[in-house]
């Protein structure tokens, strides 16, 4: 984590085709990584291929920072090696540039606290890396100049090398994957329904986590959401944890895990999101996805973030999606109404709720037991021995038990998920009848 007694100021800058720029979020992930935001600059024109802003704005921007003692300039854009090294020669002497991407990459080095949050974190890092490597490679077979336009001397090895860590290092995600789904497995086996949160940074996954939990943690091995420490407040803060945090719910009829991973963001490229595929596997592998959105935000924010998600959702994802609408509680009745009339084509009948002040969660719990696949009704008729009893004591413990009757047989009626019932059946033809007594 950064140390916040010694936190750099940082002035944020943005460049828009066209409109307005808006630097809200950029700040904001400033602040997440760290930083005290000083100053920004702000531009509405073409993308300048030498400087991304025009030159006589970068040199604005060389002012604002000399003015503001900034150590760090922020991009809310996306930089080329070249435009980085053009700009840098504008700036004062150890200024550092970060673009958007190089920004996240940041947040996400600090808040990386398992081996695969780690590896994701890497790999990223190499995949932004690699483009640059090979321009190297392009500038120095063409041009023979070791160094040129700022970009470092050229290592003949190094691309090579950035290909051959980025195999590595998905093999061992591979590797991890295939753990975590063989874990997943066995909580389908022992009864469970899984269910997911997506959604972008800041939606309130966590404190709606919070909300459907009940007390017991599933994984201690795994990043805890600060805030779902029964003692802590909900942070308003972008990516407080990479990896994932697994939750029993709080259902009457059902065993359910409620996942919540890393927050979407929005304009991230391909290559970025890519190399977080395996965090998100616990969204596409499960058997509900609650698609969580800040209801408070812009209508047109809102639905743009639905279009988002469902693209990311829906490439690999088979599970059915329920949209919660959250933060309820900051906005008016009539906003609301209106809000849920124009996004109802990319959310047909959505639950409204606020997970801070815990309105309709009940309902959302009923909403979670109906979208989740049927349970299957099942009878089993048992010996009376003591395997049969402590059979009954299993299926207590991974069903949901409707009745038992004791006299010669025991009677057991029960719903619960076809891999338990099959593994019930299994059990029960093992069984073996009390031998009858000699006459």
């Amino acid at each position: 984590m950064t140390d916040n007694t010694h936190r750099e100021s940082a002035v944020v800058a943005k460049r828009v085709d066209s409109g307005s720029a808006d630097t809200a979020e950029i700040t904001d992930l400033a602040r997440s990584a760290g930083y005290d935001v000083a100053g920004e600059l702000t531009q509405t024109r073409t993308e300048d291929p030498a400087f991304h802003i025009g030159e006589g704005k970068a040199e604005q921007l060389a002012e604002v920072v000399a003015r503001t003692d900034a150590s760090v300039v922020v991009f809310d854009n996306q930089l080329g090696p070249y435009q980085t090294y053009n700009l840098g020669n504008k700036l004062p002497e150890g200024v550092r540039i970060l673009d958007r991407f190089r920004l996240i990459l940041e947040i996400f080095g600090q808040r990386a606290q398992t081996r695969k949050a780690q590896l994701q974190v890497e790999l990223a890092e190499l995949r932004y890396e690699l483009p640059r490597a090979e321009a190297k490679a392009s500038l120095a077979k063409r041009d023979e100049r070791p160094g040129f336009m700022g970009l470092g001397e050229y290592d003949e090895s190094r691309e090579q090398d950035i290909k051959n860590q980025i195999a590595n290092i998905r093999e061992e995600l591979q590797s991890i994957e295939e753990t975590e789904q063989h874990r997943r497995e066995q909580r389908r086996e022992s009864g469970f329904d899984l269910v997911a949160l997506a959604g972008y940074t800041n939606a309130g996954k966590s404190t709606l986590l919070r909300r459907l939990a009940a007390d017991m943690a599933v994984d201690d091995n795994e990043d805890l959401h600060p805030d779902l420490d029964p003692t802590a407040e909900s942070e308003d803060r972008l990516f407080t944890t990479l990896g994932t945090t697994t939750r029993q719910a709080d259902l009457d009829r059902r065993d359910v895990l409620v996942t919540d991973t890393v927050g979407f963001i929005s304009d991230l490229p391909h290559w970025l999101v890519e190399s977080f595929k395996s965090t998100l596997d616990s969204v596409y592998r499960a058997d509900l996805v609650l698609l969580v959105i800040d209801v408070s935000e812009p209508v047109e924010e809102i639905r743009e973030k639905l279009v988002t998600s469902h693209d990311t959702l829906y490439e690999r994802n088979e599970a059915p999606i329920l949209t919660v609408l959250n933060k309820i509680d900051a906005v008016e009745d009539g906003e609301l109404r209106e809000k849920r009339e124009a996004l109802s084509a990319l959310a047909p009948n959505p639950v409204a709720v606020s997970a801070r002040e815990g309105q309709n969660i009940d309902r959302l719990r009923e909403r979670i037991d109906e979208a989740l696949p049927d349970l299957q009704r099942e009878r089993l008729v048992l010996p009376m021995t003591d395997d049969a009893m402590s059979l009954v004591s299993w299926i207590h413990d991974h069903a949901n038990v409707e009745d038992v009757e004791y006299g010669e047989r025991i009677v057991v009626d029960f719903e619960a998920r076809l891999s338990v019932v099959e593994r019930a059946r299994a059990k029960a033809s093992d069984l073996v009848e009390p031998s009858a007594e000699p006459t």
